[in-house]
C-alpha cells in the first residue's frame, strides 16, 4: 500500500516538474511583471501625495507672505513652485494670486509674466482660462489691444464662454469696433444665467451702443409682418 503511494506522489511530482519546466519561465515572468506593476504604481501614489504635500507648505507660504503684502518671499515661494511642482493645481493657484499682487502694486510687466506661465502650465484648463482672461486685462490696462484680444480668442471651457465674450466686447470697444462689441456682449448676454449680477451689467453695455436685448425683441415684435405688407399694397 505504501509502495502504491509512493509511485502516485512520485507521478505527481514528475506532472508537477514537466509543467514547470513547460510554463515556469513564463509564470515567473509574469509573477514579475505584476509585482513590479504593483511596486511602481505604489511609488507613483507616494511621488505623487509627497509633491502635493511640499506644493501645499510652498502654496501656504506664499498665501502667508500675500497676507503680510512680502513680494520677495511670494515671489520666491511660486520660483520653488515653478520649478519643482509646476504641474500641481497649487503652482497655478500660487501664479494667480501672485500675479493679483503684482498687479495690485502696479507691476503689470512681472504680474504679465506670471500669468502668461500659468496660462501656458497650468495642468487644470480652468486655471489655463483664468489667466488668459486676466493677462487680457493685464494688457489692456497697458494698451496694448490687439495682444489682449488674441487672449480671449482661443478654446476655452464651456463655463467661461459669457466672460470670454464680456471681455471679448470690452477690447473690442477700446479698438472702436462698436458693432463687433455689441456681437460679443450679446453672445455674453445671452451665455449668463438670468440671475447672474453680471448679466445686467452686459445689458447695460449693450444699452450704450443701442442695442440693448430687449429693444431688439420690441422691435422685431412691432415689426410688421410680409402679410401685413402685401395687405397694405
Amino acid at each position: 500500500m505504501a509502495q502504491h503511494l509512493d509511485l502516485e506522489e512520485q507521478e505527481q511530482i514528475e506532472q508537477l516538474k514537466h509543467f514547470w519546466n513547460t510554463w515556469g519561465t513564463l509564470i515567473t515572468a509574469v509573477l514579475v511583471l505584476v509585482f513590479g506593476a504593483l511596486a511602481a504604481w505604489n511609488g507613483y501614489q507616494y511621488w505623487q501625495n509627497r509633491q502635493a504635500t511640499q506644493a501645499a507648505a510652498l502654496f501656504d507660504a506664499l498665501d502667508t507672505a500675500a497676507s503680510a503684502g512680502d513680494m520677495p518671499k511670494m515671489e520666491r515661494a511660486f520660483a520653488d513652485l515653478r520649478a519643482s511642482y509646476g504641474s500641481t493645481v497649487q503652482a497655478a493657484q500660487a501664479g494667480l494670486l501672485l500675479a493679483k499682487a503684482q498687479v495690485d502694486k502696479g507691476q503689470l510687466d512681472a504680474a504679465k509674466g506670471t500669468l502668461d506661465w500659468v496660462a501656458s502650465h497650468a495642468g487644470d484648463e480652468a486655471y489655463q482660462a483664468l489667466a488668459h482672461l486676466r493677462l487680457a486685462a493685464v494688457l489692456m490696462e497697458q494698451k496694448v489691444l490687439d495682444d489682449a484680444l488674441k487672449q480671449v480668442s482661443g478654446n476655452f471651457p464651456a463655463q467661461f464662454a459669457a466672460l470670454v465674450a464680456d471681455r471679448k466686447g470690452d477690447i473690442l470697444m477700446l479698438l472702436d469696433k462698436r458693432k463687433e462689441a455689441a456681437a460679443a456682449y450679446t453672445d455674453a448676454y445671452k451665455a449668463f444665467d438670468a440671475e447672474s449680477p453680471y448679466r445686467r451689467l452686459v445689458e447695460v453695455k449693450l444699452q450704450a451702443l443701442g442695442a440693448a436685448p430687449e429693444a431688439k425683441a420690441a422691435n422685431a415684435a412691432s415689426a410688421p409682418s410680409p402679410a401685413t405688407k402685401e395687405e397694405r399694397s
